[in-house]
Order: structure tokens, then sequence, then C-alpha cells
């Protein structure tokens, strides 16, 4: 029986193998890499036959549309060296055009002292532009090319509407490589930024995550249907790290307004100086301990003293480090809202422009008051 088993097991064997073969249809080739023979060597991606998702038909739409109104930024600025040289040095940025002839919307400190600026459209073609007005406290500027042919413009969007988390796409000219798209999000909204140890802080600007580098500057952010929400300003670090930062669109329509009805860009004047007291300090000085915003500092002639505030008239010594003057009005509600911080006032003033009129709240002699104020209007710089 023993001596019969090898050949039981080759019957076997060849059974099987006459079925898989001829029975079964089986065919060996499907186990084997593909021949050469028939001149591939790979299969055709499934996006070719399929198309783009919708995300991406979305972000090839919107570029589409948008990358013929985004500019690239040129400014010449003169310095002199320790040898009293002068010699010129060269900026770049981004922009977007508004209207038709030529009007274009970018940051204040991408013109900010410049001596010669130009403007290269999608066409490569280069053009000479002028400074219409700025806003340095929102870092903001109005620039302006002529010609000679209508232009490509953009759609303004509503900043107040956004919401954390909803898709964003950035168009601009890093590093001087010119329509550059990048997609991101919303990280967060109301951030305040300190751009520089000499400028005032950024308040309300929308965080992404959307890659934004030097030379992005005054390009536009904008929502998945092409409507502008914002203008990329600034980055945190030296390049994308994934946080970025851009002015709301609703900070430059007020701008805008202004300069379409009076052909100019103001900056309010109030004319006081003053510092933040609570608790221990207000209660020390005979002022209410909710505390408030102190006047130091009265200017003759400026708007808030022909409205009837009252400066200082005396100095104490605080903590027996510094002098504070005192006896000046105390204010402790703007706008009908109550002083809880040191910028309360400030955050307001931003909003405003010269001839706007400001309510102030104030605590005199144990008495509080209501006083109204027509700002008036500091001159345009660049």
């Amino acid at each position: 029986m023993k001596a019969l088993r090898p050949f039981l097991w080759a019957a076997i064997l060849v059974g099987a193998f006459l079925y898989i073969t001829n029975v079964g249809h089986w065919n060996v080739s499907r186990l084997l890499p593909p021949s050469a023979a028939n001149g591939r060597y790979w299969d055709s991606p499934a996006s070719a036959a399929s198309g783009f998702s919708s995300d991406e038909q979305n972000n090839i739409d919107v570029y589409k549309a948008a990358r013929e109104a985004t500019v690239n930024i040129t400014s010449v600025v003169y310095h002199e060296n320790f040898f009293m040289q002068v010699y010129p040095s060269e900026g770049t940025g981004s922009g977007f055009i508004l209207n038709a002839d030529g009007e274009i919307l970018t940051n204040h400190h991408v013109v900010k002292g410049t001596s010669q600026l130009t403007v290269t459209l999608a066409d490569k073609k280069v053009y000479k532009a002028k400074v219409l007005g700025t806003d340095p406290r929102d870092d903001l500027a109005l620039i302006k090319i002529d010609t000679g042919r209508k232009l490509p413009t953009m759609r303004l969007g509503d900043s107040d509407a956004l919401v954390v988390g909803q898709k964003v796409l950035a168009i601009g000219n890093p590093f001087g490589f010119e329509g550059t798209l990048t997609t991101g999000i919303v990280s967060s909204l109301n951030r305040t930024i300190q751009t520089d140890a000499n400028s005032n802080a950024l308040e309300g600007m929308i965080q992404t995550d959307a890659a934004i580098n030097p030379g992005n500057s005054g390009g536009p952010l904008l929502d998945s249907h092409g409507n502008v929400i914002g203008i990329n300003t600034a980055i945190y670090g030296q390049g994308n790290i994934g946080i970025g930062f851009a002015m709301p669109i609703n900070r430059a329509k007020s701008m805008l307004d202004e300069f379409n009805k009076s052909g100019h860009i103001s900056r309010p004047v109030l004319g006081i100086k003053e510092v933040w007291v609570t608790g221990d300090l207000a209660e020390m000085l005979d002022l209410p301990a909710k505390g408030g915003l102190l006047i130091t500092q009265l200017v003759r002639g400026s708007p808030a003293e022909e409205a009837g505030l009252r400066g200082p008239n005396d100095v104490v010594i605080v903590g027996g480090a510094y002098q504070l003057a005192v006896g000046g009005d105390l204010i402790v509600a703007v706008e009908g809202q109550p002083v809880t911080t040191r910028d309360a006032l400030q955050k307001v003033m931003d909003r405003k422009r010269g001839g706007d009129m400001l309510l102030l709240t104030v605590y005199r002699r144990g008495r509080t008051m209501d006083i109204k104020i027509k700002l008036g209007e500091a001159p345009s710089v660049l």
C-alpha cells in the first residue's frame, strides 16, 4: 500500500491541474506582471476619467476669476547709510484691483515711504502708480494706475459673516513668485497683533493657516465664492508656519466709502492723553474703584477741549516711583459702553473718521456726565 502512495498523490495533482486550467478557465497570466509587449507598464490614474474633485474645481474656478485682478507691487525707498550716501532699496508686495479704472487696494506698509511705485499686472505689463490715500491704523492703502483700458476687478465680500473653519484662498506674490495660490481655513477671528515695536496694534484680524509669506502683503484673501473677505497683512515669524493674518475687508470698506465721498482719507483727532486707573489706585485718587481712563493731558484748541473735557490740575507721586497728572476727567464709558480695558477708547477711535461724533461719559467731582465731541482730522501720511 505504501508503494502506491506516490502514484496516488501524483494522480491527484495532475487531476487538480487539469481542472484548474480547463474546467475552471483559470488564467495564469493574471498572476504575472504586465508584459512590455502591450507597450505600457502602468495603469491610467482614476482622476483622468473622473475629473477634478468638487473642492479642486472650486479652487481652479476661484483662481481663474481672481488671478487677472491680482497685481504685484514694487516700491523703491531711498535710505542714507553711515557714510551719508543715499542708496535705494526695493520692496515687493501684492494688491488687487477694485474697479475698472485702476484703483488698487493694498497694505500701507507696502507703499510706506516710497519714492517710486510700480504695478505689474497679470499680463506682465508694468505701470507707474500713485498713492491716493493711506490708513496706517488699519495698515491700508489705496493706489491707482492709468492703463487706458478697463481692468478686471474683484468683488468685496462680508467679513462680519466669517466663521472659524470655513475655507479661504490667498493669492499673491510670495518671494516674487507672481500669481501664487494657497488654500486653508479661517483658524480664528478677532486676533490682535503687534506688527512692530513702533506701530499700533492691529485689532480684529483674521487668522488663517493658508500659506502667507513675504510678498503676500496686500493680496486678497478670498472665500469659496471668490469674494474678497480680507487683505493679507502679516505673518507670525519669518515665513509660513501655518499662522497668517488678514485685515477684514469690512474695515477697508469704511476707508473706501470716505474716499468716494470726500476724495481723501482722514484720521480722527481727539486731543487727549489718558492712563488706565482702577482698584486701589483709583480709590487713592478719590475716583470710583471700577476705574476708567484718567485724562493726563489735554491739548489746547483740540476737539476735546472745545467740547468741555477737563485736563489735570495737579501732580502726585505714585509708589514713590513716577509722577501722575491728576484732577482731570475720568472716562468711564465710550459710546455708551463701560470702560473695562485700557484700550477701550482706542478701539472706538480706530473705527472713527475726522468729523465723526464721539460720545464719552466722564466722572467729575462726584458725578457723571455725557459729553459729545466732534473729532478733528489729522493729515494723511505715507
